[in-house]
């Protein structure tokens, strides 16, 4: 039986938590794209580049995701997080899934630094 849209992003925050690219990915499609305001990237190797690079801006981050809202397939999510040196307060994504995977995924967020007020 395939995952819910909630039970697979319940195994993506706990990936995502873990650090592992390799797990957080594998809650992907492989033809998955993942949308910022960089580009975008396509396929779980993007999926792993664009996520890599959250994980490189907010190392060892505490995740706080705030007020989710699921329509179905698509989720709306606000989120903040807080690292050693950064922290994120305005954190958006959007993700639409299928089959019991993310295929599409959205990222915007702005990154400060302990001193930024």
């Amino acid at each position: 039986m395939e995952r819910t849209p909630e039970e697979t992003f319940q195994a993506h925050v706990s990936a995502l938590s873990s650090g592992d690219l390799d797990a957080i990915a594998a809650n992907f499609a492989p033809d998955a794209v993942f949308i910022t305001p960089s580009g975008i990237l396509r396929g779980r190797d993007g999926v792993k580049q664009g996520i890599g690079a959250v994980l490189t801006d907010l190392p060892n981050a505490q995740w706080k995701p705030k007020n989710p809202k699921f329509a179905d397939d698509v989720l709306f999510l606000e989120w903040a997080a807080t690292a050693d040196t950064t922290h994120v307060d305005d954190g958006v994504d959007t993700f639409v899934f299928r089959d019991g995977l993310i295929h599409a995924q959205t990222v915007r967020y702005t990154l400060r630094t302990d001193t930024t007020p």
